[in-house]
């Protein structure tokens, strides 16, 4: 696969991704290497990676646990303190190995350690390698509230190796697919009609749309660094989903819900809100709702959530002033951005879903 240049740096493929770290790692010489992890990828993925480095720099792991709940300020500091306490200095090198929350996680405690190292992010998970692995956002959770506390920085590279997948549960790739559905109904119809032409979802079918789902973030991203404009569609089913998802992570009576679930409930309910406000059309809100049932288990949202979930939409990290701001759709490959929604509206999607 060809390497896609994203800013100042190229998310790399399969074989030839561990040759371009290794001569990156030649080139820069660091004085340590320091790879994180968690339990999970420490057990299936460092062997792979460790058997692939050629290097004679010392390498030491840092572990933490994993999990979304563990993606905060308490865990970068554990982080910085062991790599205070193994001696890293500004020309050590941090490998980033592992889903969302370890490139996020990973990525800031690198980029504000003695104000900035060296990183390399490489993502086990779907998620991670075709949402986190361009646009250079880094950060953490602030309690239940979703990346409220971060920056924008870019790795060194990217390396990108399907064979990781194998490592993850079904769900967890499945939760890694939503992102796929977001790209392909926001800007590339063809992604969204390859997945509807699934005869069953796994690894095989999936890896063929990863390098085009890198392309597509990518193609946003560097046209729009900053999330000013255009950026902001990647942002689709995000708004009532990160609401959703916060709020089950914090309901003690709930079982949490992965990222990719949230947003696929998210998107389902954005798609009502755009034919209500947009007139986004009824059969293809009909046809994402039919689509996302039938690879996503239904979640059972009780009335009784609604207000607490609505409450959790004001801290959105794209309102302005207070106002709760939607990416929405008028068709397929077609949006408009920072849309008003009524509380009303928001009550009428959650029972669109619940129906």
């Amino acid at each position: 696969m060809q390497p896609i240049l994203s800013n100042n740096y190229y998310v790399n493929f399969n074989k030839e991704a561990y040759q371009k770290l290794n001569s990156y790692i030649s080139d820069y010489n660091p004085s340590a290497i320091f790879i994180l992890v968690d339990e999970n990828t420490n057990n299936y993925c460092l062997p792979i990676l460790l058997e692939t480095l050629e290097t004679e720099a010392e390498i030491e792991i840092i572990e933490i646990e994993a999990g979304e709940e563990n993606k905060n300020l308490d865990t970068c500091s554990g982080v910085w303190h062991a790599l205070t306490e193994l001696g890293a200095d500004r020309k050590s090198l941090m490998i980033n190995l592992g889903g969302g929350v370890i490139t996020d996680l990973g990525g800031f405690v690198a980029s504000a350690f003695k104000r900035g190292i060296a990183f390399v992010n490489i993502p086990t998970t779907l998620l991670s390698m075709v949402d986190a692995s361009v646009g250079g956002k880094t950060g953490v959770d602030l309690g239940v509230l979703k990346n409220q506390i971060g920056l924008f920085s870019d790795p060194e590279m990217v390396l990108i190796d399907p064979r990781f997948l194998e490592t993850i549960s079904d769900r967890e790739l499945r939760s890694g697919l939503a992102e796929i559905i977001k790209y392909g109904i926001t800007y590339d119809i063809n992604l969204w009609n390859e997945i509807n032409n699934f005869e069953e979802i796994n690894i095989s079918a999936i890896s063929k749309l990863i390098h085009r789902s890198i392309e597509i973030k990518n193609e946003v991203v560097t046209k729009d660094p900053k999330e000013k404009g255009l950026r902001k569609i990647l942002n689709f089913g995000h708004t009532l989903g990160h609401a959703i998802e916060s709020y089950f992570l914090e309901s003690e009576d709930k079982e949490n819900l992965t990222h990719g679930e949230a947003i696929a409930i998210g998107m389902v309910m954005e798609a009502f809100i755009s034919q209500k406000l947009l007139n986004f059309p009824s059969e293809h809100v009909k046809s994402i709702k039919e689509s996302i049932l039938a690879i996503y288990e239904k979640v059972d949202i009780d009335v009784l959530d609604y207000e607490g979930i609505i409450g959790l939409l004001i801290h959105d990290k794209k309102n302005v002033g207070g106002q709760v701001n939607f990416v929405l759709l008028t068709d397929f490959e077609q949006f408009k951005l920072d849309c008003k929604v009524e509380k009303a509206l928001l009550v009428d999607a959650l029972n669109y879903y619940n129906a």
